[in-house]
């Protein structure tokens, strides 16, 4: 193998194996794909971090890098489909070795060329062991070339995250959250539009530090999920992420947090359409019937946006803080980060976004046909956040 890639799936993070991961992508110079379950494995910024690959959460880079490599070994992954969308396009021209705990997932989706069933941390455990004699004895090639090429993608194969719109861009709304939230935070995320573009553009460096219920997990898991990692680990930063209506499923569950002392943030992200079904059915004529928008009489100022989250919000115990403008985002984080330390309680920043944004993915199950719906980065400025600076 010449343009090797690992696959790291939840599977590494559960056997408490990803330092073994990391260390063997080093020893070896393999550029690592973390799954969307797997992310965390390896830090976003780290030198062999090749980005997601998938139809929807994935990176512009990491999917162009895994469309040239021609070796892949997975490892505790499951080959889901938002990850590998049509299986012609996903395995031609690569190798596929597989390593997984449940035999029976080696070869349920596609039949890679080797297989083995083994606990994620036993099969790395020997995977080290036998690398460090490898390059002991110089058997190792270098592929440094290959490795800085995926960096080289990185760099130049980005998204646009910089909008001054009003009503925001849910893209701002990721960037400003990677400004106020460090490297120790805890996301939790479940289905929607919200969770695609949030994984497409937030930051994870640690294992378990992104909390995500599948690829398509309930609706309202968010709530009590962020309550749960923030009562398991009291002393990390909870970040939560939803859009309207996944808040909407659980919201009374707030109240829980505000009975029982449990402090997050949860960054709420409102554009009053079940926007992920939207965009999926947009050759169908349901529009209306995805909309969440509607003349609160109560509040006026909301202007057809429908539920009054503040209100709620705070009729359940809680803080929560809405922003209009994307220059106040910033503002808003820190607010929310102090509330929450003095009252002890959810706080909920609430976006108010565009009622309509196509988040990058495929509308083909293709992953080499990624539809870029919005303009993307072409100057460093657009994507400010991005751990690799553009390079134009």
């Amino acid at each position: 193998a010449v343009r090797r890639v690992i696959v790291g799936g939840g599977g590494v993070i559960n056997a408490d194996a990803a330092e073994l991961l990391v260390e063997f992508a080093e020893l070896t110079g393999s550029p690592v794909v973390p799954t969307l379950m797997g992310w965390g494995v390896l830090p976003d910024d780290h030198e062999l971090n090749a980005g997601m690959v998938g139809l929807q959460t994935s990176h512009r880079y990491g999917n162009a890098t895994f469309l040239e490599s021609d070796f892949v070994l997975g490892i505790g992954n499951r080959w889901a489909n938002r990850h590998t969308g049509r299986l012609d396009v996903y395995t031609a021209g690569r190798t596929f070795v597989h390593v997984d705990v449940e035999p029976t997932q080696i070869g349920r989706i596609f039949a890679p060329d080797f297989g083995i069933a083994s606990d994620a941390k036993a099969a790395l455990e020997l995977f080290v062991a036998v690398a460090r004699e490898s390059k002991a004895a110089g058997e190792l090639p270098d592929r440094t070339a290959w490795a800085a090429r995926a960096q080289r993608k990185k760099a130049t194969l980005q998204r646009r995250t910089h909008f001054d719109d009003i009503p925001i861009k849910p893209q701002r709304v990721y960037e400003e959250m990677n400004r106020a939230f460090g490297p120790e935070t805890r996301y939790v995320s479940t289905i929607g539009l919200s969770q695609i573009a949030g994984a497409q553009m937030l930051h994870v460096f640690r294992p378990r530090h992104w909390i995500n219920c599948g690829q398509a997990g309930p609706l309202g898991w968010t709530i009590p999920a962020a309550l749960g990692v923030a009562k398991a680990d009291p002393q990390a930063p909870v970040v939560a992420l939803s859009g309207d209506y996944d808040f909407q499923f659980m919201l009374e569950e707030l109240a829980v947090g505000a009975q029982h002392k449990i402090p997050y943030i949860h960054v709420l992200v409102n554009n009053s359409y079940l926007g992920l079904i939207r965009q999926a059915q947009r050759a169908f004529d349901i529009d209306f019937q995805v909309k969440l928008e509607f003349e609160n009489i109560n509040s006026p100022e909301l202007g057809g946006y429908g539920v009054d989250h503040v209100k709620v919000a705070e009729g359940l115990g809680c803080k929560a803080i809405r922003v209009l403008d994307p220059a106040d985002l910033g503002t808003a984080f820190e607010q929310a980060k102090k509330l929450a330390a003095e009252h002890r309680v959810p706080v909920v920043v609430e976006a108010i976004l565009e009622r309509v944004t196509d988040i990058s993915m495929s509308a083909t199950n293709d992953i080499s046909n990624v539809v870029e719906f919005e303009e993307l980065a072409t100057e460093p400025g657009h994507a400010p956040t991005s751990l690799r600076a553009l390079r134009v």
